[in-house]
């Protein structure tokens, strides 16, 4: 088992999923509430990486994120680094690669809330904002945390993005799946195994989490009758 790869892996993700939950749930609500027709293209922008090949984005990031970029040339100007092949591009490809993983579980929970229920709260005297704290957000916790869930075990196994942006630098940015890759291509099939049965197990409890919340979800107005 590659530690170093598996700890990089884990906090590329964590730091993935609170990015997009920061990013994701603004986002999630305007498209759940928004009227504007043109929605739907900006929907099938978040829902891009789930058809498009990852080796595809990743080009794209690269080129988007390299020294001839605007973003490039500023990150260098303020660090003196380069963004491809360090651990901040790869969360940016990451955040953008597990975008519509986290956006479409948090939109689909704002729109099953019912609008009543936020009516009563600015009617009741309630601010928009404080409304969306203390009623919307706490009703829409179960499509929140399936989309944390999601994005972190969907971070934690992506390959071909992170391969495109990073590359394979140990410590840097030698993710557990691009670890597997190295002990498949250097014929070590233990190591392989072991790491890919660590991750296999991951996947298996992250699904199994993700379809309690949604069945727990589909019963509760059978649990709670208005």
């Amino acid at each position: 088992m590659d530690w170093n790869a598996l700890w990089l892996s884990a906090r590329l993700s964590a730091c993935t999923s609170l990015l997009l939950f920061v990013i994701g749930v603004p986002g999630a609500w305007w498209l759940a509430t928004t009227r504007w027709r043109g929605r739907i293209f900006v929907e099938a922008v978040v829902a891009l990486p789930l058809v498009l090949p990852p080796t595809v984005l990743g080009y794209y990031v690269l080129v988007g994120l390299g020294p001839n970029s605007f973003a490039g040339r500023w990150y260098e100007s303020i660090t003196g680094a380069l963004l491809p092949f360090s651990f901040e591009g790869l969360l940016i490809a990451s955040v953008l690669y597990s975008l519509p993983f986290a956006v479409q579980p948090f939109t689909a929970a704002f729109r099953a809330i019912d609008p009543h229920l936020i009516e009563a709260s600015l009617n009741a005297g309630a601010s928009p904002s404080k409304t969306f704290w203390r009623v919307t957000l706490p009703l829409a916790w179960h499509g929140i945390l399936a989309g944390i869930v999601l994005s972190f075990a969907h971070t934690l196994g992506e390959f071909g993005v992170v391969l495109m942006v990073g590359g394979n630098i140990p410590g840097e940015t030698r993710t557990v799946s691009v670890a597997i890759y190295d002990h498949v291509q250097t014929l070590d099939y233990s190591a392989a195994a072991r790491t890919s049965i660590f991750l296999l197990a991951i996947s298996f409890l992250v699904l199994s989490i993700t379809y309690a919340l949604q069945r727990n979800f589909r019963l509760s107005p059978l649990l709670n009758p208005r």
